[in-house]
């Protein structure tokens, strides 16, 4: 058999590479072709780094050495790199909560410089799955409720990763809602629901050009999403015109040949299914020729498109890796992604007062899920180290604990201010690692591997902390709440007590340092919530971790408790600040294509500060019935004081139509139109006018 280089080379023209791909493919065996159609070793790899996960790149598809062809080479994950001793960025939630594109692009691209400098060039650090209920485990990887949001800040990641040549993936297509269920569960809904909500998000993110796309555990409609040929060809390819590459989750993503005809092109990370069955299936004709050339021809042009891109560094060395710059942007995230739920005249803290720090989360290292997001960061400041740190007493100590409320109470009646951390850690929430899969968790000595993670049993604070909450409040008004965790907690039974609630979500590598500033008033909180934060657990859609079917409607979070007026603790979009803004003169008008609509904002605080200004519209609903609002713009504008700026939204027809399923086309309802703008979802938070399209 000859050997011929097809290795890519920069600076190759679009038509250049095609014609190298069908060279390849016509040079290339059935097995060689069926070979770049899966990744293959992991498990030996894994075994052999300790079971350290991400210690070494993963081998995710492509390559043929026979030919030169190079191959993928994958990492996670949503918070950073999973490779080596990264810089560790708050939790995708977080910087949600930051509601901000242009950090959210330069997180990318901090992410792919560390990519490349270790070696990869695939990543699957684009998790967008719709946050429907907070108990989902893995709520902290995505960026919260709404679709258009949870898009925008996805097409942003995606841009900033590609600017070095990183292949991004988007995931997880699609419906992926449920931990503890996600390799069984049947996840139904309509096809108006589908693209609507569930869809719209993936197709933003994609339309902005990222490269791949990894497909869900779960079933949709009665199919696996690895092998559910109406989203991944009918709906994926032939609605949205996608020519990247599909490829699965990793262990239990594909179940037979057939996927690679629905419209999978890789299976990760071995080939169990493609691999000598696919081969078996393609000579006995259950499977033609054509899929497999189709797939390795997506996953090469997309693999050639990147290798042959001119680099915008000129090299990407090791000492990049949780570089300076990348420990500022973190602490800028972190910074800008606390949310300030309630605030009595408590924050910011004079520098002079005397303070008594609470709650065992306060010393403990605690980045989030200990799963395939899990970043190995070189150092984490923690609550406890990021105030001494600032205060310049080395010797700070926790003052109390969960242990010892009525010491921990007696403790705080002589501070001038207590702080108390509270919250989960990975064994609360996180991505769900069942007993029988081994990816390096604590061991059981008679059982083996121990089961860790997954969805939340409960949706308020343990026990022990809220008596914590309680004992302290009760001697020092001045108390300020930290909440760690990834999305909505019910705070209910203690709001009232204490003086103050911050959210810091878990805040990365430099979370402590960026906490000292936020409560000391450097700078002033600016996140707003990705999510509403409800009064009740039962005013949220029914969960089950352990279910084997759902159905999803079009209804969850604020377009849910608009639906029902049901009022939630905190409405989405909802977050303080050291400043008070007012907003004036809201316009809208019909445009060629849509509708343009501007307000002013002043400053009326003391401090500069980032506010973060919300469009929402509000539709006929004669035609069929529609949400009362939904967002559809955003901006993070920063003020100082007695500062005004303008800020102006355009809205496209297509964010203004709704999926008609009679024709299966979207349509724009006809009528009076609300246009809403304001510092969060409240309606009384929000200036309106209407227009009639």
């Amino acid at each position: 058999m000859t050997t011929t280089n097809f290795a890519p080379r920069k600076g190759m023209s679009e038509a250049e590479i095609a014609s190298t791909v069908e060279d390849i493919l016509a040079e290339a065996s059935l097995t060689e072709k069926v070979a770049m159609m899966s990744g293959r070793g992991f498990f030996q790899d894994f075994a052999d780094s300790g079971k350290k996960w991400g210690a070494r790149p993963y081998r995710a598809g492509a390559g043929c050495e026979r030919l030169g062809v190079p191959a993928l080479w994958f990492t996670d994950g949503p918070r950073g790199v999973a490779r080596g001793q990264s810089t560790c960025f708050p939790v995708t939630m977080a910087r949600g909560a930051a509601w901000d594109r242009d950090l959210e692009r330069r997180v990318g691209e901090a992410m792919a410089i560390e990519i490349r400098a270790q070696d990869c060039n695939l990543t699957g650090a684009v998790c967008i799955n719709l946050l429907r209920h907070p108990g989902w485990g893995r709520a902290q990887e995505t960026y919260g409720e709404d679709p258009f949001h949870v898009g925008e800040l996805g097409a942003a990641l995606a841009t900033g990763i590609q600017t070095h040549n990183v292949l991004a993936t988007v995931k997880h297509f699609a419906m992926n809602s449920i931990e503890n269920a996600r390799f069984k569960i049947d996840v139904r809904c309509d096809a108006r629901t589908l693209r609507e909500v569930y869809l719209a998000h993936f197709k933003r993110v994609l339309d902005a050009g990222c490269a791949s796309v990894m497909s869900a555990y779960n079933k949709v409609n009665g199919e696996y999403c690895g092998q559910n040929r109406d989203l991944l060809t009918n709906i994926l390819r032939h609605e949205w015109g996608f020519t990247g590459f599909v490829h699965s989750d990793w262990i239990r993503g594909v179940y037979e040949p057939y996927g690679a005809a629905a419209g999978l092109d890789i299976e990760n990370p071995e080939p169990i299914h493609f691999g000598a069955k696919l081969v078996g299936a393609v000579k006995s004709g259950t499977i033609e020729p054509t899929v497999v050339d189709t797939a390795c021809r997506r996953i090469l042009r997309t693999l050639y498109r990147f290798a042959a891109a001119e680099d915008p560094l000129e090299e990407y060395p090791l000492a990049l890796v949780a570089s300076e710059a990348h420990r500022a942007l973190a602490r800028e995230a972190a910074e800008k992604s606390a949310v300030l739920l309630t605030n009595n005249a408590t924050l910011p803290l004079a520098k002079t007062s005397k303070i008594a720090l609470f709650g065992k989360l306060a010393a403990l290292v605690n980045t989030g899920d200990h799963g395939s997001s899990r970043v190995d960061a070189p150092y984490v400041i923690t609550p406890l180290q990021g105030i001494a740190d600032y205060l310049g007493t080395p010797g700070l100590q926790i003052s109390g604990d969960e242990s010892d409320c009525k010491a921990a109470s007696q403790a705080a009646r002589d501070a001038d201010a207590a702080i108390v951390v509270v919250g989960y850690t990975a064994k609360d929430e996180g991505e769900y690692i069942p007993g029988e899969v081994n990816l390096g968790q604590e061991q059981n000595v008679t059982r083996g591997p121990v089961a860790r993670g997954g969805d939340r049993d409960r949706l308020r604070l343990p026990d022990e902390q809220i008596a914590l909450i309680k004992a302290v409040a009760a001697t020092n008004a001045k108390t300020i709440v930290v909440i760690i965790a990834g999305s909505a907690v019910i705070v209910e039974e203690w709001r009232a007590n204490v003086g103050a609630i911050l959210q810091t979500f878990y805040a990365g590598m430099e979370g402590g340092h960026a906490l000292a500033r936020l409560i000391y008033g450097d700078v002033s909180p600016s996140g707003k919530l990705p999510f509403s934060v409800a009064r009740d657990e039962s005013d949220y859609p029914f969960f089950d971790k352990n279910a084997d079917s759902i159905t999803y409607g079009p209804y969850h979070g604020y377009t849910l408790f608009d639906r029902e007026q049901t009022e939630p603790a905190f409405a989405f979009g909802h977050g303080l600040s050291y400043a008070s803004f007012t907003y004036r003169a809201l316009r809208a008008r019909r445009s060629a294509s849509g509708i343009e609509a501007q307000i002013s904002v002043r400053n009326d605080g003391a401090v500069q500060a980032d506010e973060i200004v919300q469009l929402y519209i509000g539709f006929p609903g004669v035609t069929v019935e529609r949400p009362k609002r939904l967002l559809r713009g955003f901006e993070r504008i920063s003020l100082k004081p007695g500062e005004t700026r303008s800020v102006h939204f355009t809205i496209p027809d297509s964010d203004l139509c709704y999926w008609n399923e009679a024709s299966a086309t979207w349509v724009q309802e006809t009528g009076e139109h609300s246009v809403m703008v304001g510092g969060s979802s409240r309606r009384e938070d929000l200036k309106r006018v209407t227009i009639t399209l």
